[in-house]
């Protein structure tokens, strides 16, 4: 069975590269940190979107989905139970993954990959790729000696053995204090850094030791690379997300999570100091989120069910100077298992069940809006201390959110200059007087953006 044995030299290597910030890099490099997810797209029209829509919008990054073989089977969750890391998955080959990343780079998008690096399957079978498997065993990758003792299922996240030996799902778990299997996982990682990838999104974070993900990271072709991991932070657990900051960004949950009951449930008028005020973890190494394809699923999280709540949501997102944001780009689904229309081939958006959320006006819009404002901080707040709030991005940008029942109508003072601009939510245009104020109506669930340097609608 496996061990967990690392020389003391091993040991200390690792442990200096998460007690070391300086090896991370916080928040995406560049001058763009929105990340676009495109959840289960194949790969060819990520290629597409890159072009027509996410370059010219502003999107520093397209986010795609596990590209290494996996099990068969038409439910989305098939592409997080990898049998091999060839690139062989449903949602296209290597030479597509290639002409992606290389059409995307071409329109000024960076490239993260959603990595599944802690676990492999649950059963036995033949991959998307033709590999033959069963569930401790992985020809010419993994054997039973690369797996973690514990066979059964995490069942207590207040211990920390439980939650980074066990089995997440039932799925196999990698021994990652393994010499071999962290050279395994850094060859897979190094082999998607040679086909141009920027970044990483690793799955299952929590689930294994920050140091056996520092140890991993520190054998990449580019040690530095940008990456953001998932781990879900749980009151008093065991593992808390803190401890994997050493490694670059994390994605903040709590996040979300607040922006649900915020918007559904209290005042937006709470939001005046969201963030580290609310005991977040430091913005800039933190990925922030209004849902993801898990907590759409689950709930817990706003979806693109709740309709102009969840567009206000992001319009709240990308505005607030707060972490890095993604937005989630899935389909309609009712049932949770289901997988990808046309098994990830988006013909078009709003077809099919795609809802292409990076793609609605409103949100779409906002990432000009905060790649303008970039480095201004918040100004000029207004609340009416209910679902009515207004603030400012410096001498750059100012937003008015109405989520009350009726219309608003108001006078709002800003910090910026005199002058037409264009308000970007309502493809309307709005003064603003030498005295920096501008007077608006607004609907119920709407929202007003003017930034400068976007004067004609």
């Amino acid at each position: 069975m496996a061990r967990r044995h690392l020389s003391a030299a091993v040991a200390l290597a690792a442990a200096a590269v998460v007690m070391n910030p300086t090896s991370a890099q916080a928040s995406p490099p560049g001058t763009k940190d929105v990340t676009a997810v495109l959840f289960e797209w194949k790969f060819a029209s990520v290629a597409r979107e890159c072009t027509t829509t996410l370059g010219p919008a502003g999107y520093g990054y397209v986010q795609v989905s596990p590209p290494a073989e996996h099990i068969q089977g038409p439910q989305w969750w098939t592409s997080y139970q990898p049998v091999s890391y060839k690139i062989a998955g449903r949602l296209g080959d290597r030479a597509a993954f290639q002409n992606m990343v290389n059409t995307c780079h071409a329109a000024g998008v960076k490239v993260v990959v959603d990595t599944v690096i802690n676990h492999m399957s649950a059963g036995s079978g033949t991959g998307t790729g033709g590999s033959s498997y069963t569930k401790y065993a992985y020809p010419g990758l993994y054997s039973s000696f690369d797996f973690d003792d514990c066979t059964s299922r995490i069942s207590n996240y207040q211990d920390r053995w439980n939650v980074q030996r066990c089995e997440l799902v039932g799925l196999a778990d990698l021994d990652t204090g393994e010499n071999y299997v962290r050279g395994a996982i850094a060859g897979y990682m190094n082999d998607l850094l040679s086909l141009g990838v920027d970044g990483f999104r690793i799955d299952a974070a929590k689930h294994m030791d920050a140091a056996d993900l520092a140890d991993i990271k520190s054998r990449l072709s580019n040690p530095s690379v940008y990456w953001k991991q998932e781990v879900i932070h749980g009151a008093g657990e065991a593992v808390q997300p803190t401890e994997y900051t050493g490694n670059g960004d994390v994605q903040e949950f709590r996040y979300a999570y607040d922006l649900k009951r915020v918007f559904t449930n209290e005042n937006l008028a709470y939001l005046k100091n969201y963030g580290e005020g609310w005991g977040y973890m430091n913005s800039g190494v933190s990925g922030v989120f209004v849902d993801n394809h898990d907590t759409e699923r689950n709930g817990s999280t706003l979806s693109y069910k709740d309709g102009a709540t969840y567009t206000l949501a992001n319009v709240f997102m990308l505005a607030w100077p707060y972490g890095a944001p993604d937005i989630n780009s899935g389909y309609e689904f009712t049932d949770h298992d289901a997988g990808p229309p046309n098994g990830g081939q988006v013909n078009a958006c709003w077809q099919d069940g795609w809802k292409c959320q990076h793609n609605w006006p409103e949100i779409k819009s906002m990432v000009a809006f905060r790649n303008a404002t970039r480095g201004q901080a918040v100004t000029n707040w207004w609340d009416n201390g209910g679902d009515a709030i207004a603030f400012g991005r410096g001498g750059k940008g100012f937003v008015v959110i109405n989520h009350e029942p009726g219309s608003l109508s108001r006078t709002y003072q800003t910090s910026l200059p005199a002058g037409t601009y264009c308000d970007v939510q309502n493809n309307r245009t709005v003064t603003v007087n030498s005295s920096g104020q501008f007077t608006a109506t607004l609907g119920s669930n709407t929202a007003l953006a003017i930034y400068a340097g976007k004067s004609g609608c």
